[in-house]
């Protein structure tokens, strides 16, 4: 039985790699197409617009109510998160939120929402970096109280506006869950003296049409362990998050993430 899946900002460039991906899934059939109200493609074939050819489904500012929705991938910006995220709570349909940069406010109503509908929000939908979480989580814990010092590089395309990337920052909150660092030092300058082992180091890196690089550095006196993931391509991400609409499709009401779709164990 295939899975009925909308697209909410599918005009945007991640929302044309969910229609074109989503065609080549023969378990997946593509049921609705959205993007804001004053974009200016709306009403176009959504297929057309993802240089796929015509696909008898045109974009709306809205999911239609006689429109059968078994799952929602919302890969748009914070504000088309919050537009969609009422009408899945009225219609109990589960919603995938690939989008990124939400304030904290909007977080938590994303978070109520899971006692309507399920949902899963994850800061990164690749599932390789998913189970670069879990090893950096595992070799946290194994490396506390040893002395290690940590370290994160990351490294993207000159376009992207914020930094250090939210997957980094992650990358960070586990380790200091794990290892108990109190601060986050974003780069080095001038003389700052010896290490403390209370930080952890962020670099962030901007250059060229680089899609996406995390490496975790763990170092001590004698030796490195270094963790690093790195996407060839944005396919790494739309990819995951079709995995993850799968997976989240009749799911009942409550907070899902993508160790659920990997089956990881929560450590």
């Amino acid at each position: 039985m295939k899975t009925h899946i909308g697209i909410n900002g599918v005009c945007g460039r991640m929302g044309q790699r969910l229609v074109a991906l989503s065609r080549e899934d023969p378990g997946l059939s593509l049921a609705a197409a959205i993007d804001s109200a004053n974009h200016p493609q709306l009403g176009l074939d959504a297929g057309q617009i993802a240089s796929v050819g015509p696909i008898g489904l045109v974009v709306t500012s809205k999911l239609d109510f006689q429109t059968r929705v078994d799952v929602i991938v919302d890969f748009s910006l914070p504000e088309g998160t919050m537009a969609i995220l009422d009408t899945c709570i009225a219609r109990r349909v589960p919603l995938v939120v690939a989008t990124t940069g939400h304030s904290p406010e909007q977080r938590r109503r994303i978070e109520e929402a899971a006692h309507d509908t399920a949902i899963l929000m994850s800061p990164n939908m690749s599932l390789g970096v998913n189970v670069a979480f879990q090893l950096v989580q595992e070799a946290s814990r194994l490396l506390c109280d040893k002395d290690f010092d940590v370290e994160i590089l990351e490294c993207h395309h000159r376009f992207k506006k914020d930094s250090p990337s939210g997957t980094a920052l992650h990358f960070a909150r586990l380790v200091q869950e794990a290892m108990g660092q109190t601060s986050l030092r974003h780069g080095r300058e001038g003389l700052v003296g010896e290490r403390p082992k209370h930080e952890i180091g962020l670099h962030a890196i901007r250059a060229g049409d680089n899609i996406g690089d995390h490496t975790i550095l763990f170092s001590t006196l004698g030796e490195t362990l270094e963790l690093s993931i790195r996407a060839h391509s944005r396919d790494a991400y739309t990819r995951g998050a079709l995995a993850a609409a799968k997976f989240l499709a009749g799911r009942p009401p409550g907070r899902y993430s993508m160790s659920d779709v990997l089956g990881l164990e929560a450590k």
